[in-house]
C-alpha cells in the first residue's frame, strides 16, 4: 500500500479489506472489467443472492414448521390456544430484541462473519428443540425463543449486503429474488413439517430436516460470499459515509417520515401474516371437523392435508405476489415516483375483504375458502419486497443496518410478537364450552381482527406516499452537517470529533 492511500485504524478487526469504505488509489491499477465499485465481481454478486435467498428461504421454513404441526403439538403437550400462541411469540420477541444488537453489529463489522454465527447457533438450537419431552412444555418455549438469534443475526444484515451490490432497478429486482423467499420458505415450511410428521409418525422430525440445511448455509457463506463495500457502489464521496453514534442514527431516523410511517404499515401486514401463519391450518381443521368432513384430533397427524394445501398457497400466492408487486411498482413509476407506497396500500386494502370472506365462509364450502384466502394472500405478498426497497432508498448506507433492525424491532413488537398470543386469548375468551361448535367458532371470531387490521396498514401506506419524494431526494443528496463526528487521526489511532472542530 502506497503512503498516499489513505488508512485508519479504526476498521473493525472483523473486517475485511473488501469492506475499506475509502475511496481507492488511482494508481493502484485497474479494477478488473467484471468488477464492480463494491469490490466483488458481477458473478460473485449474483451468487451472494442466491446463497442470501437459500438461507432466507430457510429461515422461513423453520419459523413454520411448528404451525404445520401445531394441532400435534397441542394434543402431544396438552395446551390450549393461549399456550399455542405463545410458541411463536416467544420467537418473535427473541428476534426483536436482538435485531437493534445485530443491527449495530452489522453497520460496523464484518457482516459475513455475523451471519454465520447466528445460523450456526440457529441451527443447534432448532435441533435441540426436537428433542423436547411431554411434561416440559416450557423447554420447548425456550428453545423456540433461542431460535430468534439466528434471524434476527440474519434479516437485519442480509438486505444490506444486496443493497451494497446493486442500485436502482437491478436492486429491486435482486430483493424480488430475495423476498420471493418468504412465502416460498413459509409454505414450505407447512408442507415439509406436516408431511415429514406424517411419514416419520412423530412431529419430533419435523424439527430436524432444518438443522442439517442451516450447516450448508454457514458454509456457503464462510467459502462463498464476499462482503462488499459499504455504499460505495453508490459512488458517494467517502466524507459523507462516515459513522456516526447509534442514538444520533436514531435521531435521524426518526425524522424521515416515510421509514416511519412504512414501518407502521409493514407491522400491519406482520399482524396479519403472523395471526394466519400460526393459526390457518388450525382453523381450516376445526372447519372441518364441525363440517363433519374430518375426525377429531386423537391420535396425532392431525392437520397434515390443510397444513399442505395452506403451505402450497402460501408458496404460490406468494411468488405470485412479490412478482405482481414489483411488476405493477415498476410500470407506476413512470408516471408518479409515488408508486411504491401505493401499490403497498392497494395490496392491503384490496386483501382485507378476500380474507374476511375467508374466513366467514370457512364453515359453509371449503371451496370458496381456499380461493379467497388464495386471493387475499396473494394482494397481502404485493408489498414485501417493495417495502425493503423504500427503507433502502430513504435511509442512507451507514445506517441501513440500523434502521433494518428497528423497522424490525417496531413491526414485531406491534404486529406479529402479539398477534398469534392475541388471537388465542381472544378465541380461549369468547368460547362459551368445548364442544367443537365453539372451538371454530371463537377462533374464527378473533380472526377477524386481521381484516381491520389490513385495512389500517393500508391507510399507513397512503400516509407514507405523502413524503416519499422528499425522503428519496434527501438520502440521495445526503450531505454530513457540522455537528456529526468524523474520523482522525491522534496518536497513531483513531478518534472520532465534531467537524466544527477540525475546520479551518
Amino acid at each position: 500500500m502506497s503512503l498516499g492511500e489513505p488508512t485508519s485504524d479504526s476498521v473493525p478487526f472483523l473486517s475485511d479489506d473488501s469492506e475499506a469504505e475509502g475511496p481507492e488509489e488511482q494508481g493502484a491499477g485497474q479494477r478488473p472489467q467484471d468488477e464492480e465499485a463494491s469490490g466483488v465481481s458481477r458473478v460473485r454478486a449474483l451468487l451472494t443472492v442466491l446463497i442470501l435467498c437459500y438461507i432466507n428461504l430457510l429461515n422461513y421454513m423453520d419459523r413454520f414448521t411448528v404451525a404445520g404441526v401445531l394441532p400435534d403439538i397441542e394434543h402431544y403437550f396438552g395446551i390450549n390456544d393461549e399456550k399455542s400462541g405463545l410458541l411463536q411469540t416467544v420467537f418473535i420477541c427473541s428476534y426483536m430484541f436482538l435485531a437493534p444488537v445485530f443491527g449495530y453489529l452489522g453497520d460496523r463489522y464484518n457482516r459475513k462473519v455475523i451471519m454465520s454465527f447466528g445460523i450456526s447457533f440457529w441451527s443447534v438450537v432448532t435441533l435441540a428443540s426436537s428433542y423436547t419431552p411431554k411434561e416440559h412444555f416450557w423447554a420447548l418455549l425456550l428453545t423456540r425463543g433461542l431460535v430468534g438469534v439466528g434471524e434476527a443475526s440474519y434479516s437485519t444484515i442480509a438486505p444490506t449486503i444486496i443493497a451494497d451490490l446493486y442500485v436502482k432497478g437491478k436492486r429491486t429486482n435482486m430483493l424480488s429474488i430475495f423476498y420471493f423467499a418468504i412465502p416460498v420458505g413459509s409454505g414450505l415450511g407447512y408442507i415439509v413439517g406436516s408431511q415429514v410428521s406424517s411419514a416419520a409418525q412423530d412431529w419430533h422430525w419435523a424439527l430436524r430436516v432444518t438443522p442439517g440445511l442451516g450447516l450448508i448455509a454457514v458454509l456457503l457463506l464462510l467459502f462463498v460470499v464476499q462482503e462488499p463495500k459499504r455504499g460505495a457502489i453508490e459512488a458517494r464521496p467517502e466524507h459523507q459515509l462516515h459513522e456516526t453514534s447509534w442514538l444520533m442514527d436514531l435521531h435521524a431516523l426518526s425524522k424521515n417520515y416515510s421509514f416511519v410511517l412504512s414501518t407502521f404499515g409493514f407491522t400491519a401486514v406482520a399482524f396479519v401474516t403472523g395471526s394466519l401463519a400460526l393459526w390457518a391450518p388450525t382453523f381450516l381443521f376445526r372447519a372441518a371437523v364441525l363440517a363433519g368432513q374430518k375426525a377429531p384430533c386423537v391420535e396425532g397427524n392431525c392437520a397434515s392435508t390443510d397444513s399442505l394445501i395452506f403451505g402450497a398457497i402460501t408458496c404460490i400466492t406468494g411468488v405470485l405476489g412479490v412478482a405482481s408487486g414489483v411488476q405493477i411498482s415498476r410500470q407506476l413509476r413512470t408516471r408518479t415516483p409515488r408508486a411504491d407506497p401505493l401499490v403497498c396500500a392497494a395490496g392491503l386494502l384490496i386483501s382485507a375483504p378476500f380474507l374476511y370472506l375467508a374466513i366467514v365462509f370457512a364453515e359453509v364450502s371449503t371451496i370458496a375458502t381456499y380461493v379467497f384466502i388464495f386471493l387475499g394472500e396473494t394482494f397481502l405478498s404485493m408489498n414485501w419486497a417493495i417495502v425493503a426497497d423504500i427503507l433502502l432508498y430513504v435511509v442512507i448506507p451507514t445506517r441501513r443496518s440500523t434502521a433494518e433492525a428497528l423497522q424490525i424491532v417496531i413491526s414485531h413488537l406491534l404486529g406479529d410478537a402479539g398477534s398469534p398470543y392475541l388471537i388465542g386469548v381472544v378465541s380461549d375468551s369468547l368460547r362459551k364450552t368445548d364442544s367443537f361448535l365453539w372451538q371454530f367458532r371463537s377462533l374464527q371470531l378473533s380472526l377477524l381482527l386481521c381484516a381491520f387490521v389490513a385495512v389500517v396498514g393500508g391507510a399507513f401506506f397512503l400516509a407514507t406516499a405523502l413524503f416519499i419524494e422528499r425522503d428519496r431526494h434527501r438520502a440521495e443528496n445526503y450531505i454530513a452537517t457540522d455537528d456529526e463526528p468524523i474520523v482522525v487521526p491522534k496518536s497513531g489511532r483513531s478518534t472520532r470529533v465534531p467537524v466544527s472542530s477540525v475546520l479551518i
